[in-house]
């Protein structure tokens, strides 16, 4: 087994300790080295999450890894030997046959690019960096720090070798636009490409610089040879990145040192991964750092050290602050933003004022024609500023009113699916003009909300019609009535009375789970597991949380829109290159959130309220370190395998008979214990129940 002799390899030596099969004893330390726990090419293979093991930093867009053949939406496959080259940027975890993909890098030998297969024989990777040994003798190894990276080219031979590089490049056939030029050792400019399901546009300012001089050659349809002329085998590229201009990207492209760029992106990540300590099984520890690494990975920081920004028209800005870009908040508002609201709200308050903005310099559900970075959609911004006005992160509700009246007014009740997502919306848009002090505004909203009881009993209350577990039945986006049929949680008091009634709706939903209706493949129903918390029967989310997260499930369902004869039988969450529900993507770290939650043992009631659940965490302990140094620890008594109820609580060593936690009370830190058993405790979490009531203040 290799061993390792200097500090700064050791996150390369921990993953090559584990794909070797190591047993890893150092994992004991996750809490101290939570980056060395990481396993970067978890969900890197088949349809499972749409990941990639790229040199990438917290929260940053440089983002650089192979392409390998054949083509998956990260532009990866953890199992494929043929590499086309290298691209520096993606979105991590999204459909729409992917995104990024910007600028093709390919090394090759002798005087035609053709002539050189690049097939992998080794590999090793981990947050901030990538390495990759190739059959012909070439090897690449990549760093990366904020908008800053290094690719190290070593060439097997001293003759003739060059980079083939395509300006046109993308994952999923986005390109729009370039423009470059070049020196003797340089090459900078731009792209457009479209951003993720082809919406909008965003431009991407770039620099390259040449560790030896180059020969350029012109190529047709944005494609380029740099011809290496000096003697070094080792060729390094320093490149740079900026969503403002050139000189940005050339900034950051300068004294670029790997060495120094890999241990300043190891630190960071140690400091952002560090926000959770966990305590217990080694493994569950690498599985709960891998995921939480990629809840990590967008938005993208998009202003630069000196406060110039783009807005989404295009305008160039100045800020004191940062300003972040590159959202997925369809997918995510409901898991990964509400834990970044936790994790680090020094950032997220600028996340938050960044969302705002949009309302300023322009917003579309998916995407405008100018944006800063890439994107996804930005549907239901209302809930996330509601939800994160109510945690006490302030914005110019004021100055927006407006914007968010005019998006209020274009809301789609057309479909049985938007009916319901859009009256959400119209709840929080209700409750954000009533602290704008418009009072007219928020009764009409509040009106507007209230009707999706009128949709509801349309086409969500009779579920003895054959359609109702069939995908995209009536004209739905994704998931079945079955799944969207509980998405009301703005009111689960009045959708309770829909059904018939608590005991009814603990039956129907004792039904649901039962038949595997339910899908974790996709986002529509993923706080279903949770809505037994609502009830007298609480003890049954507790079983439902730890069973989706850390047990064998059943799944029918797909992201495919498919309802398959084959079953995904498994745990959804493995340590794995193949982990996930087949067809299942990570869609911005939604779904990894969604497991961090759980096994930390809270989980976001209702978006817009700042309310948590509980439930039996997966480690015996678990401690929140907060940016202004306040730490919340949760501690349990009788932690084992199969004990996963809940029978009693303290907090603060008080005790605590109602099952839920406000987010102060979180960001305030202290002690949450938990006494567990293999039994539940069926009168524990049943006082003080907080349920939702569109109808309260």
């Amino acid at each position: 087994m290799k061993k390792c002799t200097k500090l700064i390899l050791w996150s390369a030596c921990a993953v090559s300790l584990l794909q070797a099969g190591g047993s890893f004893a150092q994992q004991d330390k996750a809490a101290n080295d939570p980056t060395g726990a990481v396993n970067v090419f978890l969900g890197t293979s088949g349809d499972h999450g749409q990941l990639s093991p790229a040199a990438s930093y917290p929260f940053g867009m440089l983002s650089i890894a192979p392409q390998t053949y054949p083509n998956l939406h990260a532009g990866y496959e953890h199992n494929a030997k043929k590499v086309l080259g290298f691209t520096h940027t993606r979105f991590e975890g999204v459909g729409c046959m992917g995104s990024g993909g910007s600028i093709l890098i390919k090394p090759f030998i002798g005087n035609n690019v053709d002539d050189t297969e690049l097939l992998k024989s080794s590999e090793a990777a981990g947050p901030g960096f990538y390495r990759i040994g190739f059959e012909n003798g070439i090897s690449v190894n990549i760093a990366v720090n904020k908008n800053s990276g290094t690719e190290a080219y070593t060439f097997p031979i001293d003759g003739k070798r060059g980079f083939y590089i395509n300006l046109s490049h993308t994952l999923a056939n986005g390109f729009v636009a370039e423009e470059h030029t070049n020196t003797t050792n340089s090459l900078s400019g731009w792209v457009d490409a479209r951003t993720t399901c082809g919406a909008g546009v965003y431009r991407l300012y770039y620099s390259i610089d040449f560790s030896s001089p180059v020969k350029f050659e012109e190529g047709t349809d944005h494609k380029l040879i740099a011809r290496v002329e000096g003697a070094n085998k080792t060729v390094l590229l320093n490149i740079g990145i900026s969503s403002v201009d050139v000189a940005h990207a050339q900034a950051s492209a300068k004294n670029n040192d790997r060495q120094a760029l890999q241990t300043a992106g190891n630190n960071e990540w140690n400091k952002i991964l560090g926000a959770v300590e966990v305590n217990g099984d080694a493994e569950k520890q690498k599985l709960f750092y891998s995921l939480l690494y990629r809840t990590v990975q967008s938005p993208y920081l998009i202003s630069e050290a000196d406060g110039a920004y783009r807005g989404t028209d295009g305008s160039l800005q100045k800020t004191g602050t940062t300003v972040y870009n590159g959202w997925s908040i369809w997918d995510n508002y409901r898991t990964q933003l509400p834990l970044m609201s936790l994790l680090y709200p020094d950032k997220y308050a600028d996340m938050v004022t960044s969302i705002a903005a949009m309302y300023k310099y322009g917003k579309k559900d998916y995407a405008t024609q100018h944006e800063p970075s890439n994107t996804v959609r930005t549907e239901h911004a209302l809930v996330v500023l509601l939800d994160a006005w109510r945690k006490g992160f302030k914005f110019d509700i004021k100055g927006i009113a407006d914007s968010l009246i005019a998006e209020g007014n274009r809301l789609d009740f057309a479909k049985p699916d938007k009916a319901l997502e859009s009256s959400y919306d119209a709840w929080a848009l209700s409750h954000l003009m009533d602290i704008a002090g418009r009072k007219t505004e928020s009764a009409k909203f509040h009106a507007i909300a209230l009707k999706y009881k009128d949709y509801w009993e349309k086409d969500f209350k009779d579920i003895t019609k054959r359609d109702v577990d069939r995908m995209q039945a009536r004209g739905l986006y994704q998931g079945t009535i079955w799944q969207y049929r509980w998405f009301v949680p703005f009111d689960v008091k009045g959708l309770i009375s829909l059904v018939g009634g608590e005991q009814k709706y603990m039956e129907q939903l004792d039904y649901f789970f039962a038949n595997d209706l339910y899908n974790h493949a996709n986002e529509p129903d993923i706080q279903a597991p949770f809505m037994y918390n609502m009830t007298s029967q609480p003890w049954k989310s507790q079983q439902l949380a730890h069973k989706y997260a850390a047990d064998t499930v059943v799944q029918y369902y797909f992201n495919d829109n498919s309802r398959g004869i084959d079953p995904f039988v498994n745990r959804i969450y493995r340590n794995q290159t193949d982990t996930y529900v087949r067809t299942m993507d990570d869609d911005g770290g939604a779904m990894s959130a969604w497991y961090v939650f759980t096994a930390c043992g809270i989980m976001p009631a209702c978006v817009g309220e700042p309310v948590f659940y509980l439930n039996a965490p997966l480690f015996s302990g678990v401690k929140f370190n907060f940016p202004d140094g306040k730490k919340f620890n949760i501690t349990t008594n009788n932690f084992g395998p199969k004990n996963i109820y809940v029978t009693s609580a303290t907090l603060n060593g008080k005790p605590l008979e109602r099952n839920w936690l406000t987010y102060a009370e979180l960001r305030k830190g202290g002690t949450l214990n938990l006494t567990l058993s293999n039994k539940p405790d069926k009168s524990w979490g049943t006082k003080n129940q907080y349920i939702t009531d569109i109808n309260a203040k």
